[in-house]
């Protein structure tokens, strides 16, 4: 049974396409693996965060992530920081790694943008925290999004030359793992931008807490077109906002675009929002409603978390120790 890690940012409320994008096939992915699943919180503070709401994040991330099917029996939960590991190995690989690998980072390039000189080192670095990550674990599978690829050949990288430094083989190699119909769901204020926790704007998203009034606020101000709909996805070709509501619904009701069009097509966006709106209702209610029965016992979200870190901490550790014993650690 292959090792799976994965980690999300506990800044922000995950919003729908988190769910349709990620969270979702975290759930699947747990049949025939085993899973790690991990609330990055060193990596969220790469952009400052209040630390209150960074505590309250992270617990609504980890009531999320349970709601939507993760089992936190079976597999691992946990929060990154309460793990020493990742932090001991991401130094040794900021050793390893080189500057010009870095510089090709080109997720550095667009979140830190003109102004690269006064943003954090953190966000620059933050590569090799991420292989640190999941080689702490010698995890050889990792659920990736097509703009993590990078990152994960750099992960690759970095441990091929850790391996041939030190002479050894002791840092697998890691297979990305990018669902073949993984639903990109898009903003709803712009059907051009990827839909956005860290959007200022709400109307923008639909957050997996968003009661049913709230949604069927959003859906029914989201940007569209003066068109109707056409009868097949060609012809959402140049009509972004179109192709987002459509897509959302046939991910949500497991159709593809055609299928949806070929019952919508003809129709204008009025009576098509509310079938979205109740498609999307129906199926983030129950996320929604046990999300909220989890977060009214804090202990024992903190809890699962703190259970979750002891058995991370468990695999993490020797795996590590021994890292440092190759590269001249005294122990």
């Amino acid at each position: 049974m292959q090792r799976i890690f994965s980690g999300i940012q506990p800044s922000g409320i995950p919003t729908l396409g988190n769910y349709l994008g990620a969270i979702r096939n975290w759930v699947a992915l747990q049949q025939g693996h085993e899973c790690l699943y991990c609330l990055v919180d060193l990596h969220a503070i790469t952009s400052w965060q209040d630390p209150a709401a960074l505590r309250d994040q992270t617990r609504t991330q980890a009531a999320i992530l349970l709601a939507a099917g993760i089992d936190a029996e079976t597999h691992i939960l946990f929060n990154q920081s309460a793990v020493s590991a990742h932090a001991r190995l991401a130094w040794i690989f900021n050793c390893v790694a080189r500057i010009g690998w870095l510089n090709r980072m080109t997720q550095f390039k667009d979140k830190a943008g003109k102004d690269r000189e006064a943003v954090s080192s953190g966000l620059y670095v933050y590569p090799n925290l991420m292989a640190a990550d999941i080689h702490a674990y010698h995890a050889t599978r990792v659920p990736v999004g097509d703009d993590q690829r990078q990152h994960l050949e750099l992960a690759n990288d970095i441990a091929q030359k850790f391996n041939h430094d030190y002479a050894v083989e002791f840092f697998p190699a890691i297979e990305a793992v990018v669902p073949p119909e993984a639903a990109r769901v898009m903003s709803l204020r712009d059907g051009t931008r990827k839909m956005s926790k860290s959007d200022p704007s709400d109307q923008s998203r639909i957050n997996l807490t968003d009661d049913a009034a709230t949604i069927a606020l959003k859906i029914r101000r989201a940007k569209t077109d003066p068109e109707p709909l056409p009868s097949e996805a060609a012809g959402l070709e140049g009509r972004p906002e179109a192709r987002n509501l459509a897509t959302i619904l046939g991910a949500l009701s497991g159709r593809t675009l055609d299928q949806v069009l070929a019952e919508h097509g003809g129709s204008g966006f009025g009576p098509f929002k509310e079938a979205l709106t109740a498609q999307v209702q129906e199926s983030l209610a129950p996320i929604s409603g046990e999300t909220q029965r989890l977060l009214s016992d804090p202990g024992h979200l903190d809890r699962v978390l703190r259970r979750g870190a002891e058995r991370a901490n468990a695999i993490a550790e020797p795996i590590v120790r021994e890292a440092e014993r190759i590269v001249g650690f005294l122990s």
